[in-house]
C-alpha cells in the first residue's frame, strides 16, 4: 500500500513490508521503487521492515520540486527515517549511494549503515581509453541521448545494455513501468535534473562517514570502464576501515534486480551482528 509523507517542497510515496529492523530502500534516477520488487521480499523474510521509496520526481512522489541534488535526497531519507522511528540502515542504488551517503554523514543517529549499489558518490572523469571500452561506450552515448534529448526510446536502450546477458523473468513488466512513468513530461523533467545534478556533494561527505558502508558493483556496469577501481575508490576515500566492497560477476548497474539473491546475501552478511565492523 502506498504511503505518503509530506516534506518541504512536496511529498514522498513510499511502501513499508515486514517487520523488525528498519530498511530504507531508494532507486535511481529514471526510476521507481519497483526496482527492488524482487529484493525487498528477500530482506521482510528474514526479519527486516522495509520501506521502499520513490525518489522526488519519480514513482507515485510529486514532481514539483526546487532541488534535485544528492543533498536535497538525502533530506527526504531522513525525513522518512524519522517518521517510521528510525534509525535504518540505508540502501542506494546509484544516483541515491550519494544520497545514502550524505545521510549518513549528516545524521549517523538515524542511520546504523549504508548499502551502495553501484553508486555515484564521486565526481567523474573519463580517462583515455575508456570509450575504447563497448559496454562503456554503448552505455554512455544512450544515457547522454536520453538526458539531453528526453528520449525514453534511448534510456530504455541504456537499460539494455546496463542489464548485460540474461534479463530478469519480469523485464517486460519492469520496461512497461519505467516507459509509462518517463511518458509523464514531469517524471522526464526529474531524470534529467537528477542527470544534470554532479555527484560532488557526495564525495565531500564521504571523508565524514562513521557507519559501516557496503559497495556493490557488478562487473559488466557500463556506468564505467572499470567499475572495480570506482568501487575501490569509494571505499579509499571513507575513513579507515569504514567501507568494503563486493564485486557482482557478470551483473551490471542494476545488481539488485539482476542477481537478487545474491546481492541479498552480501547485504545480510554485511548486517550480521557479528560480521566484522569498523
Amino acid at each position: 500500500m502506498t504511503e505518503h509523507l509530506a516534506v518541504d517542497g512536496g511529498t514522498i510515496a513510499y511502501e513499508v513490508t515486514g517487520s523488525g529492523p528498519l530498511i530504507v530502500l531508494a532507486h535511481g534516477m529514471g526510476d521507481s521503487r519497483d526496482a527492488y520488487r524482487a529484493l525487498a521480499p528477500l530482506l521482510v523474510a528474514v526479519g527486516h521492515r522495509v520501506a521502499a521509496v520513490d525518489l522526488r520526481g519519480c514513482g507515485e512522489s510529486s514532481t514539483d520540486w526546487p532541488d534535485w541534488s544528492r543533498t536535497a535526497v538525502a533530506g527526504d531519507l531522513l525525513a522518512v527515517v524519522r517518521h517510521l522511528g528510525g534509525p535504518a540502515v540505508l540502501v542506494g542504488h546509484s544516483f541515491s549511494g550519494g544520497a545514502a551517503t550524505i545521510a549518513a554523514a549528516r545524521e549517523p543517529a538515524l542511520v546504523t549503515a549504508v548499502v551502495e549499489l553501484a553508486p555515484f558518490t564521486r565526481a567523474q572523469t573519463v580517462r583515455p581509453g575508456d570509450l575504447r571500452v563497448g559496454r562503456y561506450r554503448r552505455g554512455m552515448l544512450r544515457l547522454a541521448g536520453a538526458g539531453g534529448l528526453g528520449s525514453v526510446r534511448l534510456w530504455r536502450a541504456y537499460l539494455d545494455v546496463a542489464y548485460p546477458g540474461a534479463k530478469p523473468a519480469h523485464w517486460g513488466e519492469r520496461l512497461a513501468r519505467v516507459d509509462t512513468l518517463l511518458r509523464e513530461p514531469a517524471r522526464m523533467r526529474a531524470l534529467r535534473a537528477m542527470g544534470r545534478s554532479a555527484p560532488a556533494d557526495a564525495g565531500a561527505q564521504l571523508a565524514h562517514v562513521r557507519r559501516p558502508v557496503l559497495v556493490v558493483m557488478g562487473t559488466l556496469d557500463p556506468d564505467w570502464a572499470d567499475p572495480r577501481a570506482e568501487g575501490a575508490a569509494i571505499v579509499a576515500a571513507l575513513p579507515d576501515g569504514v567501507g568494503q566492497l563486493e564485486l557482482i560477476e557478470g551483473a551490471g548497474h542494476y545488481p539488485h534486480d539482476q542477481c537478487p539473491d545474491e546481492v541479498a546475501a552480501l547485504v545480510l552478511a554485511f548486517l550480521r551482528p557479528d560480521a566484522a565492523r569498523a
